[in-house]
């Protein structure tokens, strides 16, 4: 891997999930780090031979110990025996690592003969914000992280084959997705296209995470009720989701993305540490409760550390959104229908399709907590990522952009829902 500090290679059997899993645990992927993001019964492609490297591009932070590196900027690539010329770029969703899209993208292009390379964005787990010296640090590195490894990924792809991929495309779920989006507005020369799976939307003053988590997190306390939800932009019809994002997302994303952005707000919660115990984690900061007013305060730091990474809509290469109408982390009104009306304030519409996937929330494991409403979003992924091919390659063009209706059966056991989606 040009440019890489460390890399091993392994040629393997099997280069999915079901193969990977047959070594030793965390020698080839992380499985904790993605099982929690797809639905139990979701079938995957394997049988998928190739060459599989680890490693990790010069970095000063720590935060990822995979493999016992102690070392950030880690990296993982993958090359089917049977390439077809291309490859699939994808950055970590949330604050996970190079292993959390496995599952969720690498399995399905590889079994379609892409390459596939993913980083941990340079930066992982709930401490990320200590990373950097200035606020918005942390999350610009992203962005380098992710062109870093494009261009090095297309290097060794060159010298294993003598030439570069012929398309490269970007996928990404939640801050994944983010990643996506910035790409094709910033570093339209590395790619050819992208899927959008529920990104994160950063705008210098709102609408964003500051602009409604704070709602959720008077919620939990007790100092807000339904109809308070309702107008920061949670969907009717998700409340059935509303005690495990309490229990679990809202408090926590709040507090370490308030701190990577606005440390001077609160720096002792969550200070030196997000927590070293679940319920640590998970706790809010009580003072997050009264955030959005300070938020809302134009001359507050917070807006020009954010106007650093922030999205224009300003996409120069095809992107396919996808987003569920009842994403309970990152609310379907506050986020990609945002995003979809800043693409086409730029006039970029002609670039981008957009699917609200009707019953769709941020996670797919979350099925069985509402089943007859609930539907996976993965099969949309995969269908709108060969979309996006056809697109890209053959000129097709993608299915106008619509609200996905939810076929009727339960979705945490319906066969139908749990492996297929039409966006059409």
């Amino acid at each position: 891997m040009p440019g890489a500090e460390h890399a091993e290679t392994a040629c393997l059997p099997d280069l999915t999930t079901a193969g990977l899993l047959t070594a030793a645990p965390g020698r080839y992927t992380d499985q904790p780090d993605w099982v929690s993001l797809h639905a139990p019964g979701t079938t995957n492609p394997t049988g998928v031979p190739g060459l599989q490297v680890d490693g990790y591009f010069p970095d000063t932070s720590t935060f990822n110990t995979t493999h016992g590196w102690s070392h950030d900027s880690q990296f993982v690539l993958r090359i089917p025996d049977d390439w077809n010329g291309g490859l699939v770029v994808a950055g970590a969703p949330g604050t996970r690592k190079q292993y959390s899209s496995d599952f969720l993208i690498s399995d399905f292009v590889l079994a379609q003969g892409f390459a596939y390379a993913a980083t941990d964005k340079g930066n992982n787990s709930n401490d990320f914000y200590r990373d950097g010296e200035q606020p918005g640090d942390a999350v610009a590195e992203w962005h380098q992280r992710v062109s870093q490894l494009a261009v090095a990924a297309k290097g060794a792809l060159r010298e294993r084959f003598g030439h570069r991929p012929t398309r490269t495309y970007m996928a990404g779920i939640s801050n994944g997705g983010y990643l996506v989006r910035w790409q094709l507005e910033n570093r339209p020369d590395l790619f050819d296209g992208g899927v959008d799976w529920e990104g994160t939307l950063f705008t210098p003053d709102g609408p964003d995470l500051f602009s409604y988590l704070p709602t959720a997190v008077r919620y939990s306390l007790g100092l807000a009720d339904a109809e308070d939800m309702y107008a920061a932009g949670f969907a009717r019809g998700s409340e059935a989701l509303w005690p495990y994002h309490q229990s679990i997302y809202w408090g926590l994303t709040q507090k370490v993305y308030r701190a990577e952005f606005d440390p001077g707000y609160d720096p002792t919660c969550p200070g030196a540490s997000a927590g070293a115990t679940l319920p640590e984690l998970v706790a809010p900061c009580p003072s997050d409760a009264a955030y959005d007013s300070a938020f809302a305060d134009p001359d507050r730091p917070v807006h020009d550390a954010l106007a650093r990474i922030s999205l224009t809509g300003a996409i120069k290469r095809p992107l396919l959104t996808l987003h569920g109408t009842l994403d309970t982390l990152l609310p379907i009104s506050t986020d990609s229908d945002v995003y979809a009306q800043m693409i086409a304030e730029r006039h970029r519409d002609r670039l981008h399709r957009y699917y609200r996937i009707e019953g769709g929330n941020h996670v797919d494991s979350l099925m069985a907590l509402d089943p007859q409403q609930l539907r996976p979003m993965l099969p949309c992924f995969r269908t709108a990522f060969d979309a996006l091919v056809g697109w890209v390659e053959t000129g097709q063009q993608p299915p106008a952009s619509t609200t996905v209706p939810r076929p009727p059966g339960n979705g945490a056991t319906d066969p139908a829902l749990l492996n297929s989606c039409s966006l059409g």
